[in-house]
């Protein structure tokens, strides 16, 4: 897609995720909208595409800047930062960036619907066989010991707006206590939403 006039404009004609003044920007559009209009699109470098596109081996060091850029005014921005901090959740700055982000309901949706469809084969069920989605809430239903931590999860304790983890439908990600921790399906039931 050609960079528009009103892109430019709103980038100041910088990427506008690691804010490279850069000669060749170019028009990315977010995944997993298809439509090339305004909102859906970010500019960025040639450095970030080619990164982007090479998702094997990102260069854990290079995204450091996303940090910064998931607090973009820009809804498609943020997105687009908080998938590739996704990607790079292993990292303990990653995580923390995204524990500490705000995006509204809409953008978040729009955030997790990139991991959802990559993960539609993959069904979280809870321990009574209910369809678990990221977002949900869930009650612990039994008490549980935390690993690497002296945290103990009382029975019917509430974890709100889990993760789904894209690979294993055995595990969802939560937060007790202010820690993120993984939780094995078996445990949990699925509360109302």
């Amino acid at each position: 897609m050609k960079l528009s006039q009103s892109l430019i404009d709103r980038s100041n004609g910088v990427c506008e995720l690691c804010t490279l003044n850069d000669e060749v920007l170019q028009a990315f559009v977010v995944p997993t909208r298809t439509d090339d209009i305004d909102a859906n699109v970010v500019v960025i470098c040639d450095a970030c595409f080619q990164q982007i596109q090479n998702k094997e081996a990102m260069d854990t060091n290079y995204f450091r800047f996303l940090t910064g850029s998931i607090w973009s005014e820009v809804s498609a921005v943020k997105v687009l930062s908080f998938n590739l901090l996704s990607r790079l959740k292993t990292e303990e700055w990653a995580q923390e960036a995204i524990d500490g982000a705000y995006l509204s309901e809409e953008e978040l949706n729009w955030a997790l619907s990139e991991s959802e469809s990559k993960a539609n084969e993959v069904v979280h069920k809870d321990a009574y066989g209910i369809i678990l989605n990221s977002g949900d809430s869930v009650f612990l239903t039994e008490s549980l010991n935390v690993k690497g931590s002296s945290i103990m999860a009382a029975k019917g304790t509430k974890v709100a707006k889990i993760r789904l983890v894209p690979d294993n439908p055995d595990q969802i990600e939560g937060k007790i206590d202010g820690s993120t921790i993984v939780i094995l399906t078996k445990f949990v039931r699925k509360g109302n939403s």
